[in-house]
């Protein structure tokens, strides 16, 4: 007798994985266990970062970061061209009050637009406690903006974190997170992530050329940032488009 090969178990291995997750999820919720332990991890991190900074263990490396990027001879302009100072100013624009309420507007009235309103919902709440927090924290820890070098732009607030490294970082990759969910093609959900992460670093990098943050604020902005809107993508489950 003719034994048949038996492949349903290789057809189905895909469907059985995904509901053996949906069951663990359902008894044991992991994305609400791994929120609090990424929101535990981070308030952990930027308190022993303050500590660092109150210590004065972390002052030399600050002053040694914000000195590398000026000219030796004068430490009022950047090292290099003198059009990489305009550039810098440029970039931080993308992390400024005006351009990030534009690109939560933006998204949101998108996403709202495709009748996922729990996407826009995301952004929103992500955008508005996020940043609301970040004016809490500078208020909390009142650091004085460094006086090492000349700053190149002006700025009134506290320094600690840096409110462009933060909500940048909360804003665009929650932006990128939610982009990547509905986006099939694989190739364009990486360049997604890596045009969202390089935006949020070179906005940070921007505020230490143009010497108005130490760079312990925009390290802790960074850190703050990343862990809010990886927080809300965990605990709002969002669908997610698979690639054809």
């Amino acid at each position: 007798m003719k034994l048949r090969k038996n492949t349903d178990y290789a057809v189905n291995l895909p469907h059985m994985l995904r509901r053996t997750l949906t069951i663990a999820e359902d008894r044991l919720p992991w994305r609400y266990i791994l929120a609090i332990l990424g929101v535990s991890l981070m308030g952990f991190f930027v308190l022993e970062l303050w500590s660092e900074i109150n210590e004065g263990d972390a002052r030399a490396i600050d002053r040694a970061v914000l000195l590398g990027f000026r000219d030796p001879a004068n430490a009022d302009n950047l090292l290099g061209p003198d059009w990489l100072t305009q550039i810098m100013k440029d970039v931080t624009t993308l992390g400024s009050p005006t351009v990030l309420i534009l690109a939560v507007v933006a998204s949101a009235g998108f996403m709202a637009a495709r009748r996922s309103y729990r996407m826009a919902a995301v952004v929103l709440g992500a955008s508005l406690s996020g940043s609301m927090l970040v004016v809490l924290f500078k208020d909390l820890f009142s650091r004085a903006r460094p006086d090492v070098v000349t700053r190149l732009v002006e700025e009134t607030s506290m320094s600690f974190p840096s409110g462009h490294a933060s909500n940048s970082a909360i804003i665009y990759l929650t932006i990128t997170v939610l982009f990547i969910r509905v986006e099939k093609s694989l190739r364009t959900r990486v360049f997604a992530a890596v045009l969202g992460v390089l935006t949020v670093i070179s906005i940070g990098i921007s505020r230490l050329a143009l010497g108005v943050h130490w760079p312990t604020d925009v390290l802790a902005g960074w850190l703050f940032g990343t862990v809010w809107a990886a927080t809300w993508a965990l605990v709002v489950k969002l669908p997610v488009v698979d690639e054809d």
